[in-house]
């Protein structure tokens, strides 16, 4: 559906990732900075908000690491009337 909306925009899809094993272990990684600055993020919001968030990014973990929910990222581009895109054949996305 997005691929096709950005079609229907008049994007070019240019590259298109699933980041959904990525995104199991940056939740998991980033539930456990939560816990490890567990004083700092209630000084910052409240219990009820950081108890949320971890519940959040546990759920979360798992739920990308059983394929229940996925992160997508698609990299359009608008194409110059002369067809011309200007994108590296072979992009290194700043590596």
């Amino acid at each position: 559906m997005i691929i096709n909306a950005m079609a229907d925009q008049g994007f070019e899809v240019r590259h298109a990732e699933d980041f959904r094993e990525h995104y199991a272990r940056t939740c998991r990684a980033w539930a456990k900075n939560l816990s490890a600055n567990w004083d700092a993020a209630v000084a910052e919001s409240d219990a009820a908000t950081a108890r949320v968030w971890g519940l959040y990014l546990a759920g979360s973990s798992i739920g990308f690491e059983r394929n229940e929910i996925q992160l997508h990222q698609v990299l359009g581009q608008k194409v110059a009337a002369g067809g011309q895109a200007l994108y590296p054949l072979r992009p290194d996305f700043g590596s």
